[in-house]
């Protein structure tokens, strides 16, 4: 349950962040829905090989080059989601910032304490 309710909270805040940032484009919720369904399985699967692979670079430029890779993970996604549009690596890095802290502050709110 807890998978279902993070899935559909990443949805709302990807069509939130989409509609106020110039460069994203979601063609619905059920896009958004989608589009939160498959970030979270490349983030599991994808992610970690480039991580590996890369850890000399991330270790020079102190986990920077982190970044890079959650924006390869947005376009990755742009290319296997129809309907979801973003339009620049640097409109990428900047959404996948945005996301992240977003998704940060409402996890962090909504934990029992």
């Amino acid at each position: 349950m807890n998978l279902l309710i993070r899935i559909l909270i990443t949805a709302i805040l990807v069509i939130v962040i989409a509609h106020f940032m110039p460069g994203v484009a979601v063609a619905s919720f059920m896009t958004s829905v989608i589009v939160a369904v498959v970030l979270a399985l490349l983030n599991a699967f994808i992610k970690p090989i480039l991580i590996l692979l890369t850890l000399p670079v991330t270790l020079i430029t102190f986990g920077l080059f982190l970044l890079v890779i959650n924006a390869l993970m947005i376009l990755l996604c742009t290319k296997i989601v129809g309907g979801f549009h973003v339009e620049s690596f640097w409109t990428a890095v900047f959404f996948s910032i945005i996301l992240s802290i977003s998704q940060s502050i409402i996890y962090g709110l909504s934990k029992d304490k």
